[in-house]
């Protein structure tokens, strides 16, 4: 993938382009039809609902042992065993628009059946891409030489590289430690002992 710079890559990059498209949407959406405080409240929902989603997604689904199944396989290697074993390949750092949308919606259609309201609905899927953005953005930073400005930041980075290069079975947060502290991933590197497969997911026997 030819390099756009060092920015460039991100904020041109195909599936951030998309989502972040869908957001500014969902954002004219809310503040032209109902600009309330209840969905400022929705709008906070859907950034809770994306933390969760992004630890359990990660720990549960990310890393499961290698399929026997040839096409849930291939779908598994793009996700993020390849990102494991090329953990800089920039084509293997964001999550596909054909994985990210359906999810989206599946979220969303959720939340609708609870509220019956597009708006609210909308307001929910703000807060669920503006996370989204953010994981990306977290993520990218923790794999290319940019320095974070604030110590979490730096700390954030350091731990995703943890999961990386010493032990993949923790430090599942990529935005944000929450899940791994609520789920006890959340290490001290020193008493984590160094894993043979953090490079190598399909290593780890099918299932």
């Amino acid at each position: 993938m030819k390099s756009k710079g060092l920015y460039g890559d991100f904020f041109l990059h195909f599936d951030i382009l998309v989502m972040g498209l869908i957001l500014i949407f969902l954002g004219a959406a809310v503040l032209i039809m109902n600009p309330s405080w209840l969905n400022l409240g929705f709008f906070c929902a859907g950034l809770i609902v994306f933390i969760f989603s992004e630890y359990l997604t990660h720990r549960f689904l990310f890393h499961l042992k290698p399929p026997k199944n040839r096409l849930f396989l291939h779908f598994l290697k793009r996700l993020h065993y390849d990102h494991h074993k090329y953990p800089n390949d920039l084509k293997l750092l964001f999550l596909p628009v054909w994985y990210s949308l359906p999810n989206f919606v599946v979220l969303a259609a959720i939340f609708y059946l609870f509220t019956a309201n597009v708006i609210s609905t909308a307001a929910f899927g703000m807060g669920l891409i503006l996370m989204l953005l953010t994981y990306e953005w977290k993520h990218y930073v923790a794999h290319r030489p940019i320095k974070p400005l604030f110590g979490f930041g730096k700390w954030m980075k350091k731990t995703h590289q943890l999961h990386h290069f010493k032990n993949e079975n923790y430090w599942y947060g990529v935005s944000n430690p929450i899940g791994d502290v609520l789920f006890g991933t959340l290490k001290d590197e020193k008493k984590v002992e160094m894993s043979q497969t953090a490079k190598d997911l399909e290593g780890k026997g099918g299932l």
